[in-house]
């Protein structure tokens, strides 16, 4: 799923690539196509409706030996639960820090020379009326690509079928980010969040 010379951040062994692999093939699931080549990147995931996405997300991790931190809040950072966490690719982030979330990300991806962290631009799985910027923003912010990540229940496939990279006009980005998710087939479509359910919308009306 990778080029040989991967520059990608990595963690696990042959049997956590195993273990993932036979996760995924246990709900018939499978990962399709290649993940971009590169040591940083900040990488979305979607459409979001449900918490077994967030199996769906591990389990692929597991399988591409990726190394790619999720963020939590850092007060969930406790104990033996923390180094869990952090085992799992969690990243604390202190959200009554002078530097907000994006900056913390961002200096994150500054001090390593391979780096990479998922987002959920939908902020929740229960509709949101709109994507938030954050991940844009650490990326222009970082200068690292946009790894764009799907989850497909119809197909049961997770892909990475874009990688963009932030320009100066955010607005445009982030319709191109949008246009990899149409067709895409979440499991459950009344939760969809108002970006994705317009283009689902506009694809039933087209036909």
């Amino acid at each position: 799923m990778s080029l040989p010379d991967s520059q990608l951040p990595r963690r696990g062994n042959a049997f956590s690539s195993l273990l993932g692999r036979l996760i995924l093939s246990l709900f018939g699931w499978k990962v399709t196509g290649p993940l971009p080549n590169v040591p940083k990147a900040v990488m979305i995931g979607g459409p979001h409706t449900s918490n077994w996405d967030g199996v769906v997300t591990l389990s692929a991790m597991a399988m591409l030996r990726l190394d790619a931190r999720v963020m939590i809040k850092d007060s969930a950072f406790v104990g033996p639960l923390g180094s869990l966490l952090r085992w799992f690719g969690a990243m604390p982030i202190d959200r009554n820090s002078a530097r907000d979330v994006v900056q913390q990300t961002v200096d994150q991806l500054n001090a390593h020379e391979q780096f990479m962290v998922i987002v959920s631009p939908e902020g929740t799985r229960d509709g949101a009326s709109q994507w938030k910027s954050g991940f844009w923003r650490i990326a222009s912010a970082a200068g690292v690509p946009i790894i764009v990540a799907t989850a497909d229940h119809k197909k049961k496939e997770v892909s990475f079928p874009g990688l963009v990279m932030p320009s100066e006009d955010m607005d445009a980005d982030m319709k191109q980010v949008l246009e990899f998710y149409r067709g895409v087939e979440p499991r459950h479509p009344e939760r969809l969040s108002a970006p994705l359910a317009a283009m689902r919308n506009e694809q039933r009306d087209a036909q």
